[in-house]
């Protein structure tokens, strides 16, 4: 039997993501965001919804531009603060002893103990009732190299431990049950 609830946000898990803006190292500062998602492969789209009200949404309408920086288990907690503390009080990368790299199209810097950042360029902004939500060309992609297999050059994001959100908690990720077309992969 199924119960019926109000509408709501149910669509979990999420990756919990530090998304870094600001052109100068005056402004730099660091959120975290779990409405974030990719909405197109070609050209390569993605986007995150923000509340109007947080610190560094008009450090982000103002440069159009931003990092999403994949966080990993060992970045729990710095995730978790980030998403708990304002910029306006705090600077986050110091807080949290995480380092701001350069990015190599955007002036967002990265963060550098990410296993992955995307760097991002705002294409258009929606505003949809509580967040608005910010519309982004995937400009470059920063690999750290120690996940990448030496042999294929694919990336092992699973192999970085990579943190999801779930409905107000986060997970680290289970056990690989299947590739993309395994369900009708020929058999050998």
């Amino acid at each position: 039997m199924k119960e019926n609830w109000k509408p709501g946000t149910m669509v979990y898990p999420l990756p919990a993501v530090l998304i870094s803006v600001g052109s100068n190292k005056e402004e730099y500062n660091l959120f975290t965001v779990s409405w974030v998602g990719t909405i197109c492969t070609d050209p390569p789209m993605c986007y995150i919804s923000v509340r109007p009200e947080r610190y560094s949404y008009p450090i982000l309408k103002k440069n159009m531009e931003f990092v999403i920086n994949l966080t990993t288990k060992e970045m729990a907690l710095a995730t978790d603060w980030c998403g708990v503390r304002s910029g306006a009080k705090y600077d986050k990368f110091k807080e949290m002893k995480l380092t701001p790299g350069k990015a190599s199209v955007v002036q967002a810097p990265i963060v550098s103990e990410s296993p992955l950042c995307i760097e991002c360029r705002v294409k258009e902004v929606i505003p949809l009732g509580t967040h608005d939500m910010f519309i982004s060309e995937v400009v470059n992609i920063q690999a750290d190299d120690k996940y990448i297999d030496k042999e294929t050059g694919k990336f092992d994001l699973a192999g970085s431990n990579p943190l999801v959100y779930l409905h107000g908690n986060y997970y680290e990720l289970g056990t690989l049950i299947g590739k993309f077309g395994w369900s009708v992969q020929k058999k050998k």
